[in-house]
């Protein structure tokens, strides 16, 4: 059972169309998202305007982001997914952008004092900032 539902991922990073199921939102990873969606994601997730390149270049790498197309490999968009996902789940136990991005970059020491937006990158990483999330939304001891 998921509580952060397609929708709420595609928003956070402004996906057209928005996807209703986790089926299409898997589909559209898989084809490639617009590098338009990347690009929305590092707006929202950012704290600081000099940070988005950092974050941007850690999906894509610089060199490779001058090329790319329209689209970005299904890599990177899977990179893209994890760090919506992780980003959709702490709006919904923060219920504020300001406080959803404070949390994604604040050390954690269950994250071995990395920051969620760190660990995110991976799907196991993913995962765990997910767990960490709902044990705080539910007031389980984190």
């Amino acid at each position: 059972m998921f509580l952060v539902t397609p929708e709420q991922i595609g928003a956070v990073m402004a996906l057209e169309p928005t996807p209703r199921s986790f089926a299409e939102l898997d589909e559209q990873v898989a084809h490639g998202l617009p590098s338009a969606a990347l690009k929305a994601l590092i707006e929202r997730v950012s704290l600081r305007p000099d940070e988005r390149n950092a974050l941007l270049h850690r999906i894509v790498p610089k060199s490779t982001l001058v090329r790319r197309s329209a689209h970005l490999s299904s890599g990177e968009s899977e990179k893209t997914e994890r760090l919506a996902r992780a980003f959709a789940t702490a709006l919904h136990v923060w219920a504020s952008d300001e406080e959803a991005r404070a949390f994604m970059h604040a050390p954690h020491p269950m994250l071995r004092d990395c920051t969620p937006i760190d660990v995110a990158l991976t799907e196991l990483g993913a995962r765990r900032v997910e767990e960490l999330l709902w044990q705080l939304f539910y007031g389980v001891s984190a």
